[in-house]
């Protein structure tokens, strides 16, 4: 199926598949070996390439232990504007579960807004406006 056949249905749910694998720390191997398939139909059914049937996702779900409505959590990246990304689509690149999860390690408030400022200047111009740290307008 060609990137731009793919239903925004699919995207979210191969989206949420590849999440809630990377919260669990399996490889696409282990899923796969889990529920029967190759590595290559876990990548396709993560990248939207191919489409889920109700039976597999029943297994899907039973393989990462999570209720089936968790494969549908978040609304289609279709309903946003190409620069908004949901949250779910944020997770889904590779490394960012896990910066999350050692960002919310850090337990002093003056380190943690330090790495916040050191990823955006890493990052490049951000399309927000700049804040102060607390969030609110400094009064001039």
């Amino acid at each position: 199926m060609a990137r731009s056949n793919i239903r925004p249905v699919d995207a979210l749910v191969g989206q949420n598949i590849r999440i809630l694998r990377l919260q669990r720390g399996l490889s696409q191997s282990a899923l796969g070996e889990r529920m029967g398939v190759t590595f290559q139909q876990v990548q396709k059914y993560e990248r939207g390439a191919n489409r889920v049937g109700a039976g597999r996702l029943s297994q899907i779900a039973q393989a990462l232990d999570v209720p089936l409505t968790n494969l549908f959590d978040g609304r289609p990246a279709a309903d946003r504007s190409d620069t908004e990304l949901s949250v779910g689509a944020l997770l889904a690149h590779p490394h960012s579960l896990r910066l999350l999860q050692a960002f919310d390690r850090i337990a002093d408030p003056k380190r943690r807004m330090a790495i916040l400022h050191l990823i955006e200047s890493v990052g490049g111009p951000s399309t927000r406006r700049q804040r102060s740290g607390s969030g609110r307008r400094r009064a001039r």
